[in-house]
């Protein structure tokens, strides 16, 4: 993973200088905005570098669970600052179409074409990576930067085929549309993990029925489930069962902890065995019996 980041890095780098030379010589704002979506893109990668090497770092006794959300914080500030550059680059384009200027179409087809395959070839490559949000969030910089250098050639041809120069600030407010579509999409996602909600794809209700029709299980309830970085999901839940042994409590730990895994993919668990119906109000503290009857079993797995 490191070193396909390793080889975008570079290639984006070089392609950043020469789209803003290009651009400003062009007079082409839509270059120019290439540049600055491609930037952003080098930006990406190198906060994606980062949570990359800090993922990998084994937790200690300050960061328990390591540094997982590196990545999620990392796509969440790459996102912000794409969005602050959409907005940049969509008032230009107003400003520009309604003072037209000059642009050198010749110049703007032969940089984005040499973009389009840089941006491909990246792109490609970090598809077969991108499961992770924060690599996720690099892909779809280098897919919409794929996209919107294609339409810079377009626009070139069409600005040699009609003269018509509005056409390239026309072309940056829809890479800048593309841009601010893609962003929002990952802000709203990393919030939620970096604010503690239930993960994408999961239903609470479905995991509490789930585990309710387990053998032994007679409720369970104060359920969480959160997200540790965009691939990890840790549960922590109290599951009411009859007064039975330790010993066969651990049996239903064993189910409980079988389902979590194979059928939603969490394997960070922390579970809660009690036999007494108590008040979710108070989070389990007081239960509604005396607390001389109260047996708890604990089970923790991971």
């Amino acid at each position: 993973m490191q070193k396909v980041l390793r080889l975008s890095l570079i290639a984006t780098i070089a392609y950043v200088l020469l789209t803003l030379v290009a651009g400003l010589r062009a007079h082409s704002l839509a270059l120019v905005s290439e540049a600055g979506h491609n930037a952003s893109d080098a930006l990406a990668i190198v906060l994606s570098f980062v949570a990359v090497w800090f993922q990998t770092r084994p937790p200690t006794d300050q960061k328990t669970f390591g540094y997982q959300r590196a990545g999620v914080l990392a796509a969440f500030l790459n996102a912000l600052t794409l969005i602050v550059i959409a907005a940049w680059i969509a008032f230009e384009a107003f400003r520009r179409l309604s003072h037209p200027s000059p642009v050198e179409p010749r110049i703007m087809m032969a940089v984005a074409a040499a973009g389009v395959l840089m941006n491909g070839i990246i792109a490609a490559m970090l598809w077969r990576v991108s499961h992770d949000v924060n690599i996720r969030s690099v892909f779809i910089h280098m897919l919409g930067d794929t996209l919107s250098t294609a339409a810079v050639i377009a626009g070139g041809v069409a600005i040699v085929l009609t003269g018509h120069t509005w056409i390239d600030p026309a072309l940056s407010l829809a890479i800048s549309a593309l841009i601010l579509w893609s962003s929002v999409a990952i802000v709203l996602e990393t919030l939620n993990i970096l604010l503690e909600g239930t993960p994408r794809g999961l239903a609470l209700d479905e995991i509490r029925t789930t585990l309710e029709q387990i053998d032994g299980v007679e409720d369970v309830h104060d359920l969480h489930v959160w997200s540790l970085g965009s691939n990890t999901h840790a549960l922590s839940s109290h599951v009411t069962i009859a007064d039975i042994p330790p010993s066969e409590s651990n049996r239903i730990l064993d189910r409980i902890n079988g389902v979590l895994r194979e059928r939603f993919r969490i394997h960070h668990t922390t579970l809660q065995f009690e036999h007494v119906i108590c008040e979710t109000a108070h989070g389990c503290l007081q239960p509604v019996d005396e607390i001389e009857t109260h047996h708890h079993h604990h089970g923790h797995a991971h």
